[in-house]
């Protein structure tokens, strides 16, 4: 069997993995291959949909210091792209009183971090989106550069623009054996055999299916999560420049999105679904955790329900403490990975950006220190779960 030889291979074409193979190219062309187990642009995974919430508040400095790289970097791909790719709506993060999530988290982290945000009593979040009824005790926090990601529109263009830079694209190619034979890397995919200096993993939920042949596993939660689409009757008020991406902070928590790729807004619980492998997820639509969503924009959000759309699932890959893995492995250095936690999709370009540096320079200037593969809660037996991001 003849022998493909690639400086770097991309394993998931995915948002990260179409992201880090766009960065790989613009630096050696056609010296690197991506990968695709399905067709391009499958719904199986993660990352397919017209839109995810980007933003800068977050629970941790260090999260809010990579968003803000992540915005800039977002920058840079649609310069190269010469099409736009985040749409700025403002986001809204709603604490109703005494949450699950400390509104101090968020706060002393953007202050950290120097991010200008309003802290907005319940009465002028209503004044300013009327469309939410709330209590007097939810206090909102405002960011003016919340917004929309575009999954199907950035990750065709990372690839369009990685074609263009000569990067090799193959789909229909699930791996099934790979192995390091010398200072290389040895894969077999669709039936043929493919050598590389270094190998990148952006598989996602699959991921423990290809650390297995490097003698790792990771624990890993695997959730079928859904959003649904609504056409609802006040339409106008759901526009872009009418209403923002939001997010409740409590638990059970729901988020949502204006009209954006559908004649009407979406929304969805996070962390909400079963539990399941790649192989028993379903694409059917959970009645119970609809149930909970609907109930829930009944009350606080009742002009956005009308007639369901459709619903979409996707799966999320949860990590115990729901902080990224992303860096190379200890024992493995020409194998590098990264999992999204099921809040990646923001960071896209930034992880596509650092994964092509650990691949062509060993290194990276960005911290990325607290998402190492051998962080103690990753190797705890039974890790206590903490899906909080």
């Amino acid at each position: 069997m003849t022998t493909s030889h690639f400086d770097v291979i991309v394993l998931g074409l995915g948002g990260l993995g179409s992201a880090a193979l766009y960065r790989l190219a613009r630096r050696i062309g056609d010296q690197c291959l991506g990968l695709e187990q399905f067709d391009l642009d499958h719904a199986r995974g993660s990352s397919q949909d017209h839109s995810r919430i980007i933003r800068l508040s977050y629970h941790t400095p260090g999260y809010v210091e990579l968003a803000k790289q992540a915005y800039t970097t977002w920058a840079e791909v649609e310069a190269d792209a010469g099409e736009q790719l985040v749409f700025k709506t403002g986001g809204l993060d709603l604490w109703p009183a005494d949450p699950a999530y400390p509104m101090s988290d968020y706060t002393s982290s953007m202050d950290a971090c120097g991010v200008a945000y309003e802290r907005l009593p319940a009465a002028e979040v209503m004044y300013r989106w009327p469309q939410f009824c709330l209590p007097d005790d939810v206090t909102g926090i405002y960011q003016a550069e919340g917004g929309i990601a575009t999954p199907n529109l950035s990750n065709a263009a990372h690839r369009r623009l990685a074609r263009a830079y000569g990067a090799v694209i193959r789909d229909n190619a699930p791996v099934s054996a790979a192995r390091p034979v010398g200072d290389e890397i040895e894969l077999v995919a669709g039936d043929v055999t493919y050598r590389c200096r270094h190998l990148v993993v952006a598989a996602g939920a699959w991921s423990n299916h290809i650390l297995a042949h490097f003698g790792r596993r990771l624990h890993l939660t695997i959730t079928q999560e859904q959003v649904t689409y609504y056409r609802t009757s006040h339409a106008a008020d759901f526009m872009p420049d009418r209403f923002p991406v939001w997010i409740w902070m409590d638990e059970p928590s729901f988020y949502g999105f204006p009209s954006f790729g559908e004649p009407g807004p979406k929304m969805a619980q996070d962390v909400g679904g079963r539990r399941v492998t790649p192989e028993t997820r379903t694409f059917e639509t959970d009645v119970a955790t609809l149930a909970r969503t609907e109930a829930f924009l009944a009350k606080y959000i009742p002009t956005m329900l009308g007639e369901r759309l459709y619903t979409k699932t996707c799966l999320y890959d949860l990590p115990p403490d729901r902080n990224f893995v992303l860096g190379s492995l200890p024992q493995q250095p020409n194998v590098s990975l990264a999992i999204g936690a099921g809040h990646s999709y923001k960071f896209a370009a930034l992880i596509g950006k650092i994964l092509s540096e650990l691949a062509l320079d060993g290194r990276t200037d960005y911290d990325i220190a607290p998402f190492h593969i051998d962080r103690p809660i990753l190797l705890e037996e039974n890790p206590a779960l903490n899906f909080m991001c």
